[in-house]
């Protein structure tokens, strides 16, 4: 049973930062693929950030320069930090992880990032 946690979530004003975290139930070597989506109100979600297996990292446009996705494999976690919040960024902030091979897809709870103007 795979399960992803995440925590960090708050409210902040523009301008400050938060760490998500997305801890694993196990070995987040596992997975091809990690990343952070966020979903606001009214919206789709979107995708924020990944991480491939080996390390290479990605970005949407609007949080590059402010977000940094991060792991500690030790610690089967991964981390998302943001700094140079905007309102914008305001939404709920999920953990995804994917195994390709078999089309597996897994989901965090979710948790709530409110930048305040």
């Amino acid at each position: 049973q795979v399960q992803l946690v995440e925590s960090g979530g708050g409210l902040v004003q523009a301008g400050g930062s938060l760490r998500l975290s997305c801890a694993a139930s196990g070995s987040i070597l596992r997975y091809d693929v990690m990343g952070w989506y966020r979903q606001a109100p009214g919206k789709q979600r979107e995708v924020v950030a990944t991480i491939l297996r080996l390390g290479r990292t990605d970005y949407a446009d609007s949080v590059k320069g402010r977000f940094t996705v991060s792991r500690d494999i030790a610690k089967n976690t991964m981390y998302l930090q943001m700094n140079n919040l905007k309102p914008e960024d305001t939404a709920v902030y999920y953990c995804s992880a994917k195994i390709i091979i078999n089309g597996n897809d897994y989901w965090g709870q979710g948790t709530q990032v409110t930048v305040s103007s």
